[in-house]
């Protein structure tokens, strides 16, 4: 199956990619100079990473290997949440915006999407 990013547009409930962009820069104005909050970062950076791999190849599995994976697939992204929420929860103790967090909420997908996002932009510049 060849996948568009226009298929996605035409879901329910997405963030377009400039949607992203902007949530990515309100967060990254609020750590760029907190070592603590960078280091929070990193460890979602990690978690995205392990979780978009996983996402990447849902598509293509079938069924039985959907569900040999579900359960380290839920984990993951279940990890991925934690770290979002753990810095959210950093940044406002230390008085910082967290706007982004507030426009994700608790929505699974969302917050899947987003890291999904994060991963995309930081793989375009390891090049």
């Amino acid at each position: 199956m060849i996948n568009t990013y226009k298929q996605y547009l035409n879901r329910e409930n997405i963030l377009t990619f400039q949607d992203m962009e902007f949530l990515h820069n309100d967060l990254i104005i609020e750590i760029v100079n907190d070592e603590e909050a960078l280091e929070l970062y990193n460890e979602l950076i990690d978690d995205a990473i392990r979780y978009s791999q996983i996402r990447a190849k849902w598509i293509n599995m079938n069924n039985d290997e959907k569900k040999n994976i579900d359960a380290t697939r839920t984990c993951s992204h279940n990890a991925l949440i934690t770290d979002f929420n753990i810095l959210s929860r950093y940044l406002k103790l230390k008085g910082k915006n967290t706007f982004w967090k507030e426009k994700l909420g608790d929505d699974r997908k969302l917050i899947g999407d987003f890291a999904c996002y994060i991963v995309f932009i930081n793989s375009i510049n390891s090049r």
